[in-house]
């Protein structure tokens, strides 16, 4: 992202008002799926600041109001993001959410093995505020919580895992992870404690897929790691991938 401006409230430079198309995954007449970065929030915080509803209005594509989100990531979470192109779109792909119908899928790199090559995480959450902020904690009167998580490869003292979330929490795989006894590479809440300053957050939403058209196969569309990511996969065993004809054509559209 090359800087155009200032943040006037953060100091920081502002990208230029159509980067967020060049991130653009996935576009057909109900959403667009876009490749979220690190360290970005999705909407404005208490402190303002950058965010990325500042740069929907470059994502119209010739329709009358820019698009909305479909859902959340976290600001230092990257990956796919799904937006809905307008107030039916949202209604339908916010409805496939609440029925548990999306299928999402993270990849994390973490402290440690799990004991178990794979396995589920069924941990009950709940928001807890204290000094240092709100945070989530286990509580078997919270929300259910359930996580499924794969062993992909390991090394170096970390291990990069495939998390399937099956509900969708505030911080559910960082936490999910950190009960495991591995939490996440760069979590500054829920990983371990240290003097040295922290890498970025080491989880990325891999891949998303959304039954969105009535016999038609699953709209799914997968994201590159982010180079913040990159050592530390390969020291566990991901290869770099190449990308596909369909990649170097272009977006992917249903359109």
């Amino acid at each position: 992202m090359k800087p155009q401006a200032q943040d006037r409230g953060q100091g920081r430079a502002l990208p230029p008002p159509l980067w967020l198309v060049d991130r653009l995954l996935y576009r057909d007449g109900l959403i667009l799926i876009i490749d979220k970065p690190a360290g970005v929030p999705v909407h404005a915080g208490p402190g303002g600041g950058i965010n990325l509803e500042h740069y929907f209005e470059a994502l119209r594509f010739g329709l009358p109001q820019p698009p909305s989100l479909a859902h959340r990531l976290d600001r230092d979470t990257s990956g796919c993001l799904v937006l809905g192109r307008h107030r039916k779109a949202l209604a339908r792909v916010g409805r496939l959410f609440q029925q548990g119908a999306v299928e999402k899928v993270y990849w994390a790199v973490v402290h440690g093995r799990p004991k178990e090559a794979e396995g589920t995480v069924d941990l009950a959450l709940r928001k807890r505020s204290e000094v240092r902020g709100w945070w989530m904690e286990a509580d078997p009167a919270g929300q259910t919580a359930r996580t499924d998580y794969r062993l992909l490869g390991e090394g170096g003292g970390l291990s990069w895992l495939e998390c399937r979330p099956r509900t969708g929490r505030t911080h559910q795989i960082r936490v999910h992870c950190a009960s495991l006894g591995c939490p996440i590479l760069g979590d500054p809440v829920y990983g371990e404690r240290s003097s040295a300053p922290l890498p970025p957050l080491h989880l990325h939403a891999r891949s998303i897929a959304l039954p969105l058209y009535a016999n038609r196969a699953h709209v799914m569309t997968t994201s590159p790691p982010p180079p913040h990511m990159l050592e530390a996969l390969l020291g566990c065993g991901y290869v770099a991938e190449v990308p596909s004809e369909a990649d170097r054509a272009g977006t992917r559209s249903g359109e």
